[in-house]
């Protein structure tokens, strides 16, 4: 199940800041860290969305998939990349992220090869899997639309404009992003592949 998580205010200085790559000797508010997320964040878009990704340069790999998550998040947190070891409220069991990643690769594959669905459908049901898994400890939800980002401009279609700032936050975007995902769970895609239409 994919529930809304409750926001947090800004200003709210973060307590827990194990694995935090950055200064130490200081406490960081959520938006100071979702800043230089924002900045991480921005390398990997100049890299696989400001022209076409070759299929070396994102490949859909098992280990690529992993590399991506450190790309965007690793100048900030040493855990980027690395697969969580704890349950969370939303996603799969810990144990299972490895084999349900390796699967969702496969599946990724399977599609574009045999063209199963449209470009936008396989965008939207990578996109949803990858939230259902949930394989990292945080930044799960950016991971998972850059990933349909980087598939859609790979084939010749402009990313998403996702406003990641309004998702972080309780507002009608997010509500109707979090439909959704939960319409999805339950095999009804029409609405988040609707989503992956709409593009810059």
């Amino acid at each position: 199940m994919i529930d809304s998580t409750k926001p947090i205010d800004d200003a709210t200085p973060i307590n827990d800041v194990s694995g935090l790559k950055l200064p130490k000797g200081k406490v960081y508010t959520l938006k100071e860290i979702h800043e230089k997320e924002a900045q991480n964040i921005a390398k990997a878009i100049l890299k696989y969305l400001s022209a076409t990704p070759s299929t070396k340069e994102a490949p859909f790999s098992y280990s690529w998939m992993m590399e991506l998550h450190y790309e965007m998040f690793g100048d900030v947190w040493e855990w980027a990349g690395k697969f969580r070891k704890i349950e969370l409220s939303i996603g799969i069991q810990a144990y299972r992220v490895s084999m349900e990643l390796k699967n969702l690769c496969d599946d990724v594959e399977y599609w574009s090869k045999n063209k199963t669905y449209d470009l936008f459908e396989i965008a939207t049901r990578m996109h949803h899997r990858a939230v259902q898994i949930h394989p990292f400890q945080n930044g799960n939800g950016r991971w998972s639309r850059m990933l349909a980002n980087i598939y859609l401009r790979q084939h010749g279609k402009m990313p998403v404009r996702w406003q990641e700032d309004l998702l972080a936050k309780e507002n009608p975007k997010r509500s109707k992003y979090i439909s959704a995902l939960k319409k999805a769970d339950n095999g009804d895609y029409s609405k988040l592949i609707e989503m992956h239409r709409v593009t810059y």
